[in-house]
């Protein structure tokens, strides 16, 4: 890999992340014949959020890697306050071969690379670089390995999440189209480092939902994201709220199939009715978490896979 670390999908050349979804499928087909990929090796968890999704997609596939997951969550570790995170960095360079880390800021990443084993971004508030490798991961197994004709609108907050995804589809040469609100849009930075490494990409920004050409999946995620409380939240549910994913818009779109990375708040961002459809493939989403997850671990932890 290009890169010692994944904090963003930016760390990961395109020709990484199809060999992180090409391994993803073998180990997904014959878990059996790599259940000694991470035998010996010990990663930490570094959790500041709670999860479902990512905690449980890790611990597992780590095991299932013959590997031992070690969870810390952050009133144990206390980064930044017991210690700094360069400090806690180090020294679980000591005992431990990997970190992965749930963290709200993207400089905590920056400084646990820092230290001396890998890192990988489990979710931080600019990036979530798993979920869109679990995403991609799914629409290879809904459209094929080339996904260059397949199209995908996302619709919502121009969060971490997004953000992910505008990489991987440039990466991947996937048509997206990513209507948010003003308020809400992605960063400029994100958009300037895909013009400058994707040139001829194909993701698209703007702020009408009826402006959405057909599309053949749509996804969403949840409006209000952990940490958010307040006078934030109304303002963006306000901001939001022509933005749902229902019944009118897969009728508007003729999308084949829904996308979410949960956890969804039903009738907020997407209607309880869409989600409970065959259409919607969240759960897929969610099992290919731990089978990216296991190939991202096994390539960048092992030299006979890089």
């Amino acid at each position: 890999m290009q890169s010692k670390h994944c904090l963003s999908l930016l760390d990961l050349s395109p020709a990484d992340i199809r060999d992180v979804l090409d391994l993803a499928r073998q180990m997904k087909a014959e878990p059996a014949a790599y259940a000694n990929c991470l035998r010996g090796k010990s990663i930490a968890l570094l959790f500041e959020k709670p999860s479902l999704r990512t905690r449980v997609s890790f611990d597992v596939g780590i095991y299932q890697l013959g590997g031992q997951a070690i969870y810390l969550d952050s009133k144990q570790v206390g980064p930044g306050s017991r210690e700094t995170v360069q400090d806690i960095a180090n020294n679980l360079g000591c005992w431990t071969h990997a970190i992965v880390a749930r963290v709200y800021q993207h400089a905590t990443l920056k400084a646990l690379s820092q230290g001396r084993i890998p890192v990988v971004n489990a979710l931080c508030d600019q990036h979530h670089p798993c979920q869109t490798l679990a995403d991609l991961l799914t629409l290879q197994e809904l459209y094929g390995d080339d996904l260059s004709e397949t199209r995908v609108a996302y619709l919502g907050d121009g969060n971490n999440v997004c953000q992910s995804l505008m990489v991987g589809a440039a990466a991947m040469g996937l048509s997206l189209q990513v209507a948010t609100p003003p308020s809400l849009q992605p960063t400029k930075e994100i958009q300037a480092q895909l013009d400058q490494l994707y040139p001829a990409h194909r993701v698209t920004t703007h702020n009408a939902v009826d402006a959405l050409h057909t599309v053949d999946v749509l996804y969403t995620d949840t409006w209000i994201s952990m940490g958010e409380e307040g006078g934030e939240v109304e303002a963006k549910k306000t901001a939001l709220s022509g933005y749902q994913v229902n019944a009118g818009l897969l009728k508007q779109t003729g999308a084949r199939h829904v996308m979410h990375c949960l956890p969804a708040h039903r009738d907020e961002e997407i209607s309880s009715e869409v989600l409970n459809q065959q259409q919607a493939v969240v759960l897929r989403q969610a099992e290919n978490r731990m089978h990216v997850q296991k190939a991202l671990l096994t390539i960048m932890m092992n030299e006979e896979f890089q």
